[in-house]
């Protein structure tokens, strides 16, 4: 009966919700951010984004697309270290981490992608 009592306490108190809205909202930043960078709004993409991985992202692929859109952001800015930078992050999570085969062959970010794969071997 205790039991019951508790689970109930903890559940209408709202405890029991507390890591996925957390969660949500760092996923909810992350498609902001994503959508700002498909704008052209640089600053609010990298501010956006940013702020998801403060705000909690559990899941290591969402961390993962975070980086890698910063890294995207970076270099189409002309900050090509802080491009790679951020997709050493990436790889760090997730060291079978790759572009996708049209990303790969972007100009700007690919040969930046590379080097980071080849530094994080």
């Amino acid at each position: 009966m205790v039991r019951i009592w508790v689970f109930a306490v903890l559940l209408l108190s709202g405890c029991a919700g507390i890591i996925p809205m957390h969660e949500s909202k760092g996923k909810k930043m992350l498609d902001v951010g994503i959508q700002h960078y498909e704008d052209g709004d640089y600053a609010n993409a990298v501010s956006e984004i940013q702020a998801s991985l403060k705000a909690g992202l559990s899941d290591s692929s969402d961390q993962v697309k975070a980086h890698k859109f910063l890294a995207f952001t970076y270099c189409v800015t002309d900050r090509q270290a802080l491009c790679g930078d951020e997709f050493k992050k990436a790889l760090f999570i997730d060291p079978k981490f790759n572009l996708a085969p049209a990303e790969a062959g972007h100009p700007i970010w690919g040969p930046v992608f590379r080097d980071a794969k080849g530094e994080a071997k």
